[in-house]
């Protein structure tokens, strides 16, 4: 069905950072799958963690559950967790979407209704997550959506004390807006967050769907700020490349759910939790999150060395470029004719969300290639 319009190549393997089309042609992929393809392309120890596990059990639905599925909750309540939180808890699901999906029902158990969503947001496609997704054409053809939503400005403040009340089940704040161009939040806008839920009795929860998972250089975007949440939703970077998402929740959050409240069927079996294991793991092995944080620098340093790029946001591997003219669609379509995948999230904003596994070399390529694909495109 025509919902992306046509594909702009026909992809046919992967190595790394590199793809190749069914005409053989090469391209590096500074895009991976939209901040999916942590790993890259073909890792081995993905390729053997999911080969393995298929030849073992491969689905059991929710009646039971596995060993990988334990072990992955275990693991990503350790390193997503401040060192002072309370019990924590995770639900399975498939897709980022599923897990915002997740984290709606889980606040509207507070017996509350109203969520603070912030400007430019971007949380799915789904009718509940769309429900908190900013962007007008997306939500329009579908109201009238779910849920008591109050729109606020990204960073503001002011804006959120005044949002937040009684009457608040939740905010949610992406750490790092993806969609909009990666708008980072800051550190002390993330605090302040904290201190208004507290106070007013409403779940903190960070959308990590995008910025999670090492993307950052860190395993959660939020990290850095010492805030605990009370809601984390994972998906995106979190398999590698396999479909899986998590609702992760602490304190009185983790408890909220109770039999019948919410199900999956598909929802971490353990092909998936094998896959996301061996990526926790990998990140590890590989120091991908040091790796992630330096080559980042260079990135965002060599493409915004350029006087066409006005601004230049991110941390680690996730990354905006503003650019001084209109004409974002035109440098994405010059980058693949040079080669080289990225991404348009706006008239004049190019994202860039590389494999952690990306090297220098290609970066400093990237670098040495942009003058001439701005060129190209008339920029």
């Amino acid at each position: 069905m025509n919902t992306f319009g046509p594909p702009k190549l026909v992809l046919a393997r992967g190595e790394g950072a590199h793809v190749w089309d069914v005409d053989g042609r090469e391209y590096v992929d500074f895009l991976g799958g939209i901040a999916v393809n942590t790993l890259g392309h073909n890792h081995p120890a993905l390729v053997a963690a999911v080969s393995d596990q298929l030849s073992t059990l491969g689905h059991t639905s929710n009646f039971f559950t596995t060993r990988p599925a334990v072990e992955l909750a275990e693991r990503l309540l350790s390193i997503c967790s401040q060192p002072d939180a309370p019990e924590g808890r995770v639900f399975f699901a498939n897709s980022g979407s599923e897990a915002n999906e997740a984290a709606i029902k889980l606040s509207r158990l507070t017996g509350r209704t109203k969520i603070v969503v912030m400007q430019d947001a971007f949380h799915g496609r789904t009718m509940g997550s769309l429900a908190l997704t900013a962007k007008a054409a997306y939500r329009e053809p579908f109201e009238p959506l779910p849920g008591d939503v109050t729109w606020i400005p990204f960073g503001d403040v002011e804006a959120l004390r005044g949002a937040v009340d009684e009457q608040t089940a939740a905010v949610v704040i992406e750490p790092l807006q993806g969609e909009a161009g990666v708008n980072v939040a800051p550190t002390a806008y993330l605090r302040a967050a904290r201190e208004v839920t507290s106070a007013a009795g409403a779940l903190l929860w960070f959308d990590e769907v995008q910025s999670g998972m090492g993307r950052t250089g860190h395993w959660l975007a939020s990290a850095p700020s010492g805030v605990q949440p009370d809601v984390v939703t994972l998906a995106k970077g979190l398999g590698g490349g396999l479909p899986i998402g998590a609702c992760l929740a602490w304190g009185e959050a983790a408890h909220l759910f109770g039999p019948g409240n919410h199900g999956t069927t598909f929802g971490g079996n353990p092909v998936v939790c094998a896959a996301a294991l061996a990526v926790l793991d990998t990140i590890e092995k590989e120091s991908l999150l040091d790796h992630a944080t330096a080559v980042g620098e260079r990135l965002r340093a060599g493409v915004g060395a350029d006087a066409r790029v006005t601004d230049v946001r991110g941390e680690g591997l996730l990354v905006g470029l503003t650019l001084a003219a209109e004409k974002a669609p035109e440098v994405v379509a010059a980058a693949q004719d040079a080669g080289w995948i990225v991404n348009a999230t706006g008239g004049d904003r190019v994202r860039m969300a590389p494999p952690l596994v990306v090297s220098f070399d290609d970066v400093d390529a990237l670098v040495a290639a942009w003058p001439g694909i701005l060129d190209a495109a008339g920029a």
